[in-house]
């Protein structure tokens, strides 16, 4: 499978690389192909790392203004002339879509995702890795979306939640018949 994975660039504390680490062990030792922002930093890096140490290949996006961040070695690499093109890209490359801790950036390309599957648009697996309870504040947010009427589709129809790298990974082979 190929998974883009939407998350941060930044260095952080080990509560989020430890988990970071082993969800790209895993992708990488079951021979999946990682999508992500390109970036040779901070959790980017750290996720491009395990996976291509465990075996498995890297397609990176970039973009324009951040290129001279994109990782050297990846098997593919594009770059992208701005944001928009960036997500199309990447959502384009993927045959499912991980939610890992991030920012704004990381909040935009996934609830861009979760528009587009609500909408109908696509029917790519999404999961959202809660590590350490990051959006437990969004999940529940989600829910009331669902509870109040705000979403024409069942929230378990548009996305995942996963508490942890191995459960995340499940989903996505057992919905593709990979497990």
């Amino acid at each position: 499978m190929r998974i883009c994975v939407f998350l941060s660039a930044a260095d952080l504390d080990d509560r989020y690389t430890r988990p970071a680490r082993e969800f790209a062990k895993l992708l990488g030792k079951g021979g999946h192909t990682l999508v992500w922002g390109g970036s040779d930093v901070g959790l980017m890096k750290v996720v491009a790392d395990g996976v291509q140490e465990a075996g498995g290949r890297l397609c990176g996006v970039s973009v324009d203004f951040l290129a001279a961040t994109a990782r050297p070695g990846a098997d593919e690499m594009v770059i992208a002339k701005d944001l928009a093109e960036r997500k199309k890209l990447l959502l384009e490359k993927a045959d499912a879509v991980v939610i890992m801790v991030g920012g704004t950036g990381t909040l935009d390309e996934a609830t861009e995702i979760l528009e587009l599957k609500k909408h109908g648009h696509t029917d790519k697996p999404v999961v959202l890795l809660n590590t350490a309870g990051f959006y437990d504040g969004l999940k529940e947010q989600f829910r009331r979306m669902e509870d109040e009427g705000f979403l024409p589709r069942p929230l378990a129809d548009l996305v995942f939640f996963a508490e942890e790298p191995v459960g995340a990974l499940a989903y996505l082979e057992e919905g593709q018949g990979v497990a």
